[in-house]
């Protein structure tokens, strides 16, 4: 009783705080913690729900990059942790009441396949459906099967998909993917506006991207040639690339994947190396590469320097990795897993100043749950 009466003396004793001062410490705290906030009492609420105190939150949240992980324990619990470079510790967000309103059986494998502003979107591996939750509206519903029919989660590839949130606060987006149909890449778009789906075969052909802002999805990835749709207001339909290694020499090094691995998205391919270590694997370096502007091809940016290798260059068994450009960054993500231990990696790489950062991240606490899903995301807002 004694804590109740606590923490209602503490919300009270907030609250006679002068409203610039409150919404001062409000713009300080990340989107989860307003939110929560939130529901304090009907003072904050109102606040909160203010027009102008809506429009300068959005401001500074769109502004934050997010990492998600979805992790799953078995017959227990499904969370959603999220992470922001402008925070210093992870949020717990549980979607298990939200995911029941479209899925009515307990043991159902639910996996995270990207997200973008407050639009997530997750597959049922037994229903071969997508589902879009809102994580601040609520809102829950079932995608619609695209015209190749049911899918289920091994169909999926995060460097061939997008998730476009419209820029209205109206909840609509935009879910693209691409895929082979006939040895042709075709681009399937899902508008949830509409609910209805509607597909554009790309053809060959040469452009200069520079300028354009282009959506790049990958439709095939190797290490020797790559197939890359671009998409773009001013290609239609679609345009198919090609992009290479321009050193032979490279692409016959390169075809040895045993210490070698590649993780595509947004134009970019991430190269990591790295050299066997009694049963493990310890990674050497990692290579940053884009398609250029001029020719279309593979083309060097960045590898992150050896002091923070030093640092990062940890023992694991099994690895995967998210890469995500955006806005003159690229950002990268490396999961790792060593005796039943995971680790992550965030690093960013600012192009315009040539700098690399590592996003230091505290403990997940992933020990004992199932990994269902990784992906970066922007543009949270209140709306």
């Amino acid at each position: 009783m004694d804590e109740y009466h606590s923490s209602d003396t503490n919300a009270l004793g907030f609250c006679l705080l002068p409203s610039e001062l409150i919404q001062s410490i409000l713009f300080s705290l990340a989107l989860p913690e307003i939110l929560r906030m939130k529901l304090v009492n009907k003072f904050l609420s109102y606040l909160i729900s203010d027009q102008d105190f809506i429009r300068q939150c959005n401001l500074r949240s769109r502004s934050a990059t997010w990492l998600f992980i979805y992790k799953k324990r078995w017959r227990r619990d499904a969370i959603l942790h999220g992470f922001s470079d402008q925070s210093n510790r992870w949020f717990k967000i549980c979607i298990e009441d939200l995911i029941k309103q479209v899925v009515f059986y307990p043991d159902e494998d639910i996996y995270l396949l990207t997200a973008s502003g407050n639009i997530f979107l997750f597959a049922s591996n037994s229903q071969k459906a997508v589902i879009a939750v809102n994580l601040v509206s609520k809102a829950v519903k079932k995608i619609p099967p695209c015209p190749l029919g049911p899918r289920g989660t091994s169909s999926w590839r995060r460097s061939g998909m997008k998730l476009v949130p419209e820029s209205s606060d109206s909840g609509h987006f935009r879910f693209l993917f691409v895929e082979l149909v006939g040895n042709s890449p075709v681009v399937f778009e899902y508008n949830s506006e509409t609910g209805k789906w509607q597909c554009r075969e790309a053809r060959e052909g040469k452009g200069n991207f520079a300028g354009n802002d282009c959506m790049f999805l990958n439709a095939h990835n190797a290490p020797q040639e790559s197939l890359v749709v671009a998409i773009g207001s001013e290609y239609i339909p679609p345009l198919i690339l090609r992009p290479r290694f321009g050193n032979r020499e490279q692409q016959a090094s390169w075809v040895n994947v045993n210490d070698r691995r590649h993780v595509y998205g947004d134009g970019h391919v991430m190269i990591m190396r790295s050299r066997d270590q009694r049963r493990a694997k310890v990674l050497c370096s990692i290579e940053v590469w884009g398609i250029s502007l001029r020719s279309g091809n593979w083309e060097y940016v960045s590898n992150v320097p050896s002091e923070i290798m030093e640092q990062i260059g940890k023992p694991y068994g099994v690895m995967i990795g998210c890469l995500e450009a955006r806005n003159g960054r690229i950002g990268v993500v490396l999961m790792s897993n060593y005796e039943g231990s995971w680790d992550i990696i965030w690093l960013t790489y600012h192009q315009q100043s040539g700098v690399w950062n590592w996003v230091l991240l505290p403990d997940c606490k992933m020990k004992g749950a199932n990994l269902a899903g990784i992906t970066f995301s922007s543009g949270l807002s209140l709306t």
